[in-house]
């Protein structure tokens, strides 16, 4: 038996997930902007006191690692840090962009190509692509997008495009017969803890002393004199 909490917080979508041996047993998420610093914890310890659960009954802490916001991902490894070093637990990492793909997972025809996207600015997204079952067809990374993207996928498959950075590449690749936009998905920390069960059996930890969420890109602070500073 394992018990593994979950934590969301690459995006304004706040969460928190219990999972018991891969099963979900409670869960619990939020969406109001900036409040993961004030929201995280008491979500937490809510989710403990519904489940009937304690912190020294957890076997591990999941942390969707990113990419995404910069304070998001670093109040919730943070939090994810200090539960392992207070429990004396390991830590497992998850790519917030695998998670968002797995909502979709067989869920889609066979051949077909899932595309999370996390909006990054402007035109860029940080995006990942993997096939129906889940498997890894490109690692996440930043992509800046235009009329010439993902040409040749959509060229031999069914693609599907969501999170809240899809919006960006349906204005310019809408037109394509085999791009598909799907609303209303979201990073969700049930998701964050089917994989870390995945990985709790294979023992697959992080060293949880060095680890660092996934950013992609450095974090840029903008001064007064309107040079900005990384």
């Amino acid at each position: 038996m394992s018990k593994i909490v979950s934590i969301e917080t690459a995006t304004p979508v706040c969460a928190v997930a219990l999972h018991e041996s891969g099963q979900l047993v409670a869960s619990h998420e939020n969406r109001l902007e900036k409040s993961h610093s004030s929201h995280l914890l008491p979500e937490l310890e809510h989710l403990l006191r519904v489940a009937g659960w304690q912190m020294k009954d957890l076997d591990a802490v999941a942390l969707s690692a990113g990419p995404g916001s910069y304070t998001g991902l670093r109040i919730g490894a943070a939090t994810a840090k200090g539960i392992c070093y207070g429990q004396d637990i390991p830590l497992i990492s998850v790519s917030t962009l695998e998670a968002m793909a797995r909502q979709l997972t067989y869920k889609t025809p066979s051949g077909s190509r899932l595309v999370p996207m996390i909006d990054a600015r402007r035109m860029e997204v940080y995006y990942c692509m993997t096939d129906n079952k889940g498997n890894l067809i490109s690692e996440p990374a930043p992509k800046v997008i235009d009329e010439s993207s993902f040409s040749v996928e959509l060229r031999g498959h069914p693609v599907y495009f969501f999170g809240n950075g899809a919006s960006k590449c349906k204005e310019v690749l809408a037109h394509q017969s085999n791009a598909t936009f799907i609303e209303g998905v979201h990073p969700g920390a049930h998701t964050v803890g089917e994989i870390a069960y995945e990985k709790y059996l294979k023992q697959d930890f992080e060293n949880t002393v060095y680890f660092e969420p996934v950013y992609l890109k450095e974090f840029m602070v903008k001064q007064p004199s309107g040079k900005t500073k990384v």
